[in-house]
């Protein structure tokens, strides 16, 4: 049976860190530099020669963890682990680690920070067998290697819908093509949605119709993703809907980035004033109008009010001008996109399997569970 032991972090590492850099220091030439969010930038110097684990330790990417390159420089916004013993692998520490987790070292509520203090207090269970950790960190590298492979896949999909978009139909601004150029209001009904009454808790009170918010409507996925909120019978007295097909657009939001955020919904729901709904016309495609919405976001948000909240009203919505190509071309490109997510589905479908699999894997790994094959690794 495998055995194993338990080490605190600072018995079998050095923490440390290193002299911060100004940000005029950092240039696009020489060695990486990591700070609290991985490769900040390059630097004439490096002060780790071979590649070291990092530990975030301020801001919002608190804990996360970075293997650094060869010869790289690691600031004072990353906790380097230096000297780590030669009875542990390294990366066996860094998926024991990730697989740990830092929230309960993790303080500060307006300004996240990891101390050594803090990283002291840490203690993992670790094999004694280096020859174990090695197989699980191998094991692990390979299936981790795979999700990165097939969320690139997913990836490349999305640049092949943005490349056709763009070969077809050109840049919204420009309109170098020449097509209709038109308000908003010609493309359908626009609706701006409503919050019903929250004093009134009847309006809430079942799970009628999905009332849809702008966290529902995320820039990965073509169509709203489901509510956790419903509107009863009554609350859609007072509320809006927009149906099958129709494209629901952020025009209310504390962040311009979150500004012109689009998903087209394939089922009717209800949502709220930060939203505007179109409701397209029979000569308008809506995987091509999600696709507009999607290229040309920039475009739009240059539209939106400047101030504290950013926002579009329906009166500014209505007015932006789009391209409207003839509906044969809008259905041909439609067609693509639907051969296209139909294969983004299946690796969609497959990272699932993969990641469940290095759940499933790294959960065996970390319970003594898993065997090396001695005859197979005498072999290779």
């Amino acid at each position: 049976m495998m055995k194993w032991k338990k080490v605190r972090l600072t018995d079998i590492s050095k923490l440390k860190q290193w002299k911060n850099l100004p940000i005029s220091e950092l240039s696009t030439e020489g060695f990486p530099v990591y700070g609290a969010n991985g490769i900040i930038g390059r630097y004439k110097e490096y002060n780790h020669q071979f590649p070291t684990l990092a530990i975030t330790c301020r801001g919002a990417t608190c804990g996360t963890i970075n293997s650094t390159e060869p010869k790289s420089y690691i600031t004072s916004n990353a906790m380097a682990l230096d000297n780590i013993s030669e009875d542990v692998d390294q990366k066996f520490l860094y998926y024991a680690l990730n697989r740990r987790g830092f929230k309960d070292v993790i303080t500060g509520a307006a300004q996240p920070q990891i101390t050594r203090e803090g990283l002291s207090k840490i203690v993992l269970d670790i094999p004694e067998s280096k020859e174990y950790q090695l197989h699980i960190a191998n094991l692990l590298s390979k299936a981790e290697n795979l999700i990165a492979q097939r969320k690139e896949s997913i990836r490349l999909l999305d640049e092949f819908l943005k490349s056709t978009f763009l070969e077809m139909f050109g840049e919204v601004s420009c309109n170098k093509k020449k097509f209709d150029k038109v308000e908003l209001k010609y493309f359908g009904e626009i609706i701006t949605g409503n919050t019903p009454s929250r004093k009134n808790p009847d309006n809430y009170s079942s799970n009628f119709i999905e009332w849809i918010k702008t966290d529902n409507i995320t820039s990965d996925n073509t169509y709203v993703i489901k509510a956790v909120e419903c509107l009863s019978e009554r609350g859609l007295k007072n509320a809006r809907t927009a149906s099958s097909g129709s494209l629901l657009v952020a025009c209310i939001a504390g962040s311009i980035e979150s500004v012109g955020r689009a998903a087209l919904t394939d089922r009717t729901v209800s949502f709220n004033q930060q939203i505007n709904a179109i409701q397209p016309n029979k000569d308008v495609e809506p995987l091509y109008l999600y696709w507009l919405f999607k290229i040309s976001k920039k475009y739009i948000q240059n539209h939106a009010s400047k101030g504290m909240k950013k926002i579009l009203t329906k009166g500014e919505f209505e007015k932006i001008k789009m391209i409207k190509p003839p509906l044969e071309l809008q259905t041909k490109f439609a067609r693509i996109v639907e051969k296209t997510e139909a294969l983004k589905e299946q690796y969609k479908q497959s990272l699932q399997e993969l990641e469940n699999l290095y759940g499933c894997l790294s959960q065996k790994a970390f319970h003594g569970e898993m065997c090396i094959n001695k005859k197979v690794r005498r072999k290779f």
